[in-house]
Parts: C-alpha cells; sequence; structure tokens
C-alpha cells in the first residue's frame, strides 16, 4: 500500500480520544507532515485536548466535536459532517478506530478515508468498513510503544519509513507567565520538583504513603521545593498526599515557607507545559500529563500500575520507568476486581526505594 505518488493536499486526521492519546498522535502527524509536506492538515479532536493541539507546528487547523458518548448527538453528528464535506478533505486519517468519526468522514464523503484494523484492542470492527483503505497492524501492541502503532498507520498507507516524536503546541508568553507565578509561590533557590499523584483510576494511582517517603527523602537530600499538579477533580486527592508528605517532612502546619503547592485545576494544559520546563524533576503516575511532560525534555520517573512501558514509555530521553508487571498486568479490571487489592502488587510492589535511585540517577 503506497500512496506517496498521489500528493494529497487537504487532509483530515482525527483523534477522539483522551489527552495522552492525543499527544502521542501527534508523532505520527508529524510523519505524516514528512510524507505530504505541501498537505494541509486538520485534526479532529474532542474540546479537552483543544490546546495541545491547537498552534501546534504539525498541525494547521482544529476542528472540535463536542459531544458525549451516551447522549443522542444525530443533529451534531450531521451537522459536523455538513462541516467536514464543506472543506473538501481529499483524505482522512482515523488514529482510533472509533465508530462516530468513521460515519462523519463517510457521510461527508471524503474519497480516501484510511484506518487500521488493530489499535487499542485486538477485537475485530465492523467500522473498517467504512474506510476505503484498511491497514493491517501486525504487530504485538502491548507490547510495542503505543505512537509507533500510530505511526505505523502513516508508514503502511504512505509507503514510508522513518520515525518521529511526539509534538505539543507552541508555548504562549500567557502561558509561561502563569508558570512564574505559580512558582513565585516557592521557596527561592531550591531543586524544583514536580509531583502527579493520582491516575484516571485506582490502578494507576500510586499509594500516598510512598510519595510520602519519596518527598521525604529528596526534601533532605536536595531541600526541594515541591508542588503538586492534576486536575480540577484531583485536587482533594491531592491535599491529602500533601498532608502525608509534609507529615514525614517534619513540616509544621504553619510554615509557609516550606509548604507543598497543589497546582490541581490551576493550569491549562500549556500552563503545564511551561510549568515542565521550568521544573528539575517530575515524579509521576501514568497519567496524560505525563506524555505532555514527555515532550518538554524534563528528568521524569514514571511509576505504572496497570499499565506497561512497553507500550506507554514516554518520549523522552530523560525519562525513567517503573513496573512491577504481575502476570495480570496489561488489565483493564476495577479495582475490586484485583486479586490483591486493596494493596495491588503491581503498585506497591514499586516501592520508593526503587523511585529514588532513579531520581538519584537523574539528579546527580
Amino acid at each position: 500500500m503506497s500512496n506517496t505518488k498521489t500528493q494529497y493536499k487537504n487532509i483530515l486526521v482525527n483523534s477522539l480520544v483522551n489527552l495522552g492519546d492525543v499527544v502521542l498522535t501527534t508523532s505520527a502527524i508529524a510523519l505524516l507532515k514528512k510524507a505530504y509536506p505541501k498537505a494541509r492538515i486538520t485534526m479532529l479532536v474532542r474540546p479537552v485536548v483543544r490546546e495541545a493541539v491547537e498552534n501546534n507546528p504539525v498541525i494547521d487547523k482544529v476542528l472540535i466535536f463536542d459531544y458525549k458518548a451516551k447522549e443522542n448527538s444525530l443533529g451534531k453528528m450531521w451537522s459536523m459532517a455538513k462541516e467536514i464535506r464543506r472543506r473538501k478533505f481529499d483524505l482522512a486519517i482515523s488514529f482510533d478506530r472509533k465508530s462516530r468519526p468513521a460515519i462523519l468522514c463517510w457521510l461527508a464523503g471524503v474519497p480516501v478515508r484510511v484506518g487500521p484494523d488493530r489499535v487499542f484492542d485486538d477485537k475485530p470492527s465492523k467500522v473498517t468498513w467504512l474506510y476505503t483503505h484498511t491497514v493491517n497492524i501486525a504487530h504485538d501492541l502491548a507490547n510495542t510503544l503505543q505512537a509507533e502503532t500510530y505511526q505505523e498507520i502513516v508508514r503502511q498507507f504512505a509507503g514510508i519509513d522513518g520515525h518521529e516524536v511526539p509534538v505539543m503546541a507552541r508555548i504562549p508568553k500567557t502561558a509561561e507567565k502563569k508558570a512564574e507565578e505559580l512558582l513565585a509561590g516557592l521557596p527561592k533557590g531550591r531543586k524544583r520538583i514536580a509531583l502527579c499523584v493520582k491516575g484516571t483510576f485506582a490502578l494507576k494511582t500510586w499509594p500516598k504513603e510512598y510519595f510520602a517517603v519519596v518527598v521525604r527523602e529528596l526534601y533532605k537530600k536536595y531541600h526541594g521545593a515541591f508542588f503538586v499538579v492534576g486536575a480540577p477533580n484531583d485536587r482533594e486527592y491531592a491535599d491529602e498526599v500533601i498532608a502525608a508528605c509534609e507529615k514525614a517532612m517534619g513540616i509544621e502546619p504553619g510554615n509557609q515557607q516550606e509548604k507543598i503547592l497543589n497546582f490541581c485545576g490551576r493550569t491549562s494544559l500549556l500552563d503545564l507545559a511551561a510549568l515542565f520546563y521550568r521544573s528539575d524533576l517530575l515524579v509521576t503516575v501514568d497519567t496524560g500529563a505525563t506524555h505532555i511532560a514527555a515532550t518538554t525534555g524534563v528528568k521524569m520517573v514514571t511509576m505504572y500500575g496497570c499499565t506497561s512501558p512497553k507500550r506507554w514509555h514516554p518520549y523522552n530521553d530523560n525519562a525513567r520507568v517503573l513496573s512491577y508487571e504481575p502476570e495480570c498486568c496489561p488489565c483493564k479490571i476495577g479495582p475490586e476486581d484485583c486479586p490483591s487489592w486493596p494493596k495491588p502488587d503491581c503498585l506497591w510492589q514499586v516501592t520508593p526505594d526503587m523511585v529514588l535511585e532513579k531520581c538519584y540517577e537523574l539528579m546527580d
């Protein structure tokens, strides 16, 4: 399947998935831009990830599709299909194998519609019937970096070789200013250490007791200044982790000078990237912020639970990862169904000493 002879001019790519995946797909879009350097590339995404792709060096235009999976959205579907038709794309590439974008591009009459036969799992899907070109992903999904799976779609369709890395949107001055304002609350002249303490679900969230040990030792060794990042609904849990860390550090409740700052819900995606550029170290669970951080080159240590770094390792030479990976990993079960719950092996067997060893390796 080689399509380099056809020089597509107006390309739509879609990824109606979560933040981390959208950031990773930008590596495939960078490869697409090399294959078709004269093409205009538009990306269809959900509103929550908009900032990661607007004003992005590899993306020319962004289309926002705002819908909820369980609502009756036929009107929104038809309206978006008409908008896609109006823009006269000559090629559409799907990175998510979801039915909505496939139906949209079929309704819009995009002449060449490309998608993978597998991308997140091995289950067959009738969605491929809506593609004009189905790319066969032959490699083992669980043991291949997800960004490589996205790039393989482009490599096979365009008939090219090569590898690219994820690309974050350009950081505007407003985000730079916001990051500086937030960091002004930290003690001056210290190592700035960022913490991301809560995953999107319980089997990705490293124990708060373990965070307390790591923060205590980093505080002793580097006299670090700490802050926590995350989504608005992470704020309450982050306060609990902060309380445990400050107790372990021996910080009195009224000591504002040494207090760990909670930035959860106070940053946009671009503010977050600007913070990582200004950090000396990030200690994080596997989450979307991990992949944003990776684009900045910050030194980072990521602890994996029910997911595997074989698939989700950050694209960053300064990244170190830790995973216990029992036989049941990776898994998609609820925490109560985990045989070792409430102390799941995949998380509790990744110890503070293991994390500290990686931190020291990076910091020293």
